[in-house]
This record gives structure tokens, sequence and C-alpha cells, in this order.
């Protein structure tokens, strides 16, 4: 019996499809006329409240808008100040350190591949300038 009514207590929040059930649901019809009435008045006053709430956050911002411009404050300054907040915070963080790390060493290591693959091609086309001047100097060899 205790395992039957733990199924109706459900302790998990409702999941998509649940949402979907419930707002498909037609409860109107379990509702009488009054409390129909009672639930429209309350719509429209969230609304109302909603659009209120609305116009006080546009006047709220447009007032920020001021004073930062009285400050000298604008856009391209708090964008700078974000951005290197950012990064400065990014930079102090362990996995920046370590990956800042691996890649300078990973970085070493291939210039200096870079180098000896370099140097060998140099040493190559220097004997291969040496092979074809000996051979141009001796025609006899040929």
């Amino acid at each position: 019996m205790e395992a039957q009514a733990q199924g109706l207590l459900e302790t998990e929040p409702l999941q998509g499809r649940d949402e979907d059930a419930i707002a498909s649901a037609d409860f109107s019809s379990m509702l009488s006329e009054e409390e129909k009435e009672e639930l429209k008045a309350e719509l429209v006053q969230l609304e109302d409240e909603i659009t209120t709430l609305r116009q006080v956050l546009s006047a709220k911002e447009r007032h920020l808008v001021e004073i930062k411009q009285k400050l000298g404050m604008n856009l391209m300054n708090e964008l700078k100040q974000n951005f290197s907040r950012s990064w400065h915070d990014m930079q102090t963080t362990t996995a920046y350190k370590k990956t800042h790390e691996t890649l300078s060493h990973a970085g070493q290591k291939a210039t200096a591949a870079f180098s000896n693959v370099g140097t060998a091609i140099s040493k190559k086309f220097g004997d291969m300038r040496y092979s074809i001047r000996h051979s141009i100097s001796m025609p006899a060899m040929r």
C-alpha cells in the first residue's frame, strides 16, 4: 500500500510531456462560473501589474543610462572593462595555466622540429648543389 501511495506523491519536477499534458487539459468544465469569473479578474489584474512593472523597469533603465552618461561611462568603456576583467579571471584559472604551459611546451618542441627539418632540407639542397656543380665542372665523368 505504501509503494502505491508513494507513486501518487511524486517528488520529482514535471517533465516536458507532463507539462504538455497539463497544458492541453481542459479544467474549465471543473470550475464553477463564479470561479471562472474570479480567475478572469485575477488574470486581468496580473496582466496590468506586468504592464506597470515593464513601464517602471523601462523608466529605471533610462535613468541608469542618464546617470552613466553624466559619469562619462559608455557602452564601449563598459565592454572594455568587462572584457579585461573576464580575461584576467580566465588567466588566473588553473585550467588556463595548465593549458598555457602545455601549449607553450608543445610550441617549443614544434619549433625545434621545424628547425631540424629546415636544417636537413638546407643540407640536402647544399649537397645537391655541390653535386650539380661538380658534375658540370667535370664533363668527362658524365
